[in-house]
């Protein structure tokens, strides 16, 4: 078994199996919880930071889990389609993390979210330049 996640390892750079993993543990835990069992009361969704609640978040979670589920298939076999549309949704992110700290009650403001957007720009800039790795896989 440990050979096996070794060598699942060794298919993409460090950063990347972050990413993949991630998306694995929203596909198969949270998404899930997130849909099925939170109540409709709590429940809120991120777009372009921002934020959806009660029944407009709940209509929207199943393209959220869509989301994520295509990219822990796309990071596991390490699909070419990946590149650029990794990078293009983590860019949303950049944007969203932006937008919600000016948008929301709980955001920071201007400096905070200049800090979270240029934090998850870091990822997106590392998923465009990945073109190469995707493609090499493929």
């Amino acid at each position: 078994m440990f050979a096996a996640i070794k060598q699942d390892w060794s298919l993409r750079p460090w950063w990347m199996n972050l990413i993949f993993y991630f998306c694995v543990y929203m596909t198969f835990i949270y998404m899930p919880f997130d849909l099925f069992w939170k109540p409709v009361e709590l429940d809120s969704e991120i777009w372009f930071g921002f934020t959806l609640t009660g029944w407009w978040a709940k209509a929207t979670e199943p393209l959220h889990w869509l989301i994520y589920g295509a990219g822990a298939y796309g990071f596991w076999k390490m699909k070419s389609w990946m590149w650029p549309w990794a990078a293009v949704y983590t860019a949303q992110v950049v944007i969203a993390m932006f937008v919600w700290n000016l948008d929301h009650p709980r955001g920071g403001g201007v400096i905070a979210g200049l800090v979270a957007a240029a934090v998850f720009a870091v990822p997106m800039i590392a998923l465009w330049r990945a073109r190469p790795t995707f493609q090499a896989v493929a």
